[in-house]
C-alpha cells in the first residue's frame, strides 16, 4: 500500500470503528433502559418517578434511540476533525446528550407541575390525543423542514460553525443537538403520550426518527409519519382499546422505583 493510501484508510478504519462504537453503545443503552422500565409502562401520564432516577433514565434513553441516527454526523464531524483532536468526535456527542437532556427536564417539570391535569380520568386522554394531533401537523411545518435539513445534510451547518478544541467540539455538539431537539420535539411528545416508560413505543418513535434523517425518501417518509401520528391521535381520542400495544392508565399495576 502506498504512502499515500496508508492514512487515508487508517482514517476511514478510525472513522467506522467509531461509528461500531456508537452502535455499541446504543445497543448497551438499550438493554440498560429495557432493564430499568420493565413493569413501568403506565400509559399516557406514566408517573416519572424522583428526578434524578429520571435524568438517568432519559439520558440513556437518548443514547439508544439517538446514537444509530446521529452516528453519519458523528463520522463527517470526526473527519474532518482527524488531524486536530483525536476524542473531539466523543466530545462533539457528549455536547448532543447535554442538549437533549433539556427537553427531558421540561417534560418532568411539566409533568410534575400539572399531574392532575394529565391524569388519564381528568382529561389526560385528550391532552394525549391532542399532543399527537399537534405532532402530526408539526410534521409539516416549515420549521419541521429547515431542522431536519440540518440533521440530514450536516456539512454546511459543520463548515458553517465549525469550532477548534475539544470545547469547540462540545459547542458544536450541542449546537447539533439543538437542531435535533427542534427536528423530534414533537416525536418525542408523542413518546410521551403513548407511555414514555414503553420499550415498544421507544423503539417505534426511534424507528420513526432514524427514518426521517436516514431514508431518501424524505418528502415520502415525513408525510408517512404525520399520517401515522395522526391515526394514532384519533384513534387515542376515539377508540384508544384499538391501539396495539398501548397501556390504558388504571387498568393495571405498575411498579415504581
Amino acid at each position: 500500500m502506498s504512502s499515500g493510501l496508508a492514512p487515508a484508510f487508517g482514517a476511514a478504519r478510525a472513522r467506522w470503528a467509531l461509528v461500531g462504537l456508537l452502535f455499541a453503545l446504543a445497543a448497551v443503552a438499550w438493554w440498560s433502559t429495557a432493564g430499568r422500565m420493565r413493569g413501568m409502562d403506565g400509559g399516557p401520564g406514566t408517573d416519572l418517578g424522583a428526578l434524578g432516577w429520571f435524568v438517568g433514565v432519559w439520558v440513556v434513553m437518548m443514547a439508544a434511540m439517538m446514537f444509530p441516527s446521529v452516528s453519519p454526523t458523528v463520522a463527517l464531524y470526526a473527519r474532518m476533525s482527524q488531524r486536530r483532536t483525536p476524542i473531539a468526535p466523543l466530545a462533539f456527542t457528549a455536547g448532543y446528550l447535554v442538549v437533549w437532556t433539556i427537553p427531558g427536564l421540561l417534560a418532568y417539570g411539566v409533568s410534575s407541575i400539572g399531574h392532575s391535569v394529565i391524569a388519564w380520568d381528568n382529561g389526560g386522554r385528550w391532552l394525549a390525543g391532542g399532543t399527537l394531533l399537534l405532532a402530526a401537523v408539526y410534521e409539516l411545518t416549515p420549521l419541521k423542514h429547515v431542522c431536519l435539513s440540518k440533521c440530514r445534510s450536516p456539512l454546511g451547518f459543520l463548515m458553517s460553525s465549525w469550532r477548534d478544541g475539544l470545547r469547540g467540539a462540545l459547542e458544536l455538539g450541542g449546537r447539533h443537538g439543538a437542531w435535533c431537539v427542534g427536528c423530534c420535539w414533537a416525536l418525542m411528545a408523542a413518546l410521551f403520550a403513548l407511555g414514555v416508560m414503553s420499550l415498544a413505543w421507544m423503539a417505534f418513535v426511534a424507528g420513526l426518527i432514524a427514518a426521517e434523517k436516514i431514508l431518501p425518501w424524505r418528502r415520502t417518509v415525513v408525510y408517512g409519519t404525520a399520517g401515522i401520528l395522526l391515526v394514532l391521535g384519533v384513534l387515542l381520542l376515539a377508540a384508544p382499546d384499538a391501539i396495539p400495544g398501548l397501556t390504558i392508565p388504571g387498568g393495571g399495576g405498575m411498579e415504581m422505583p
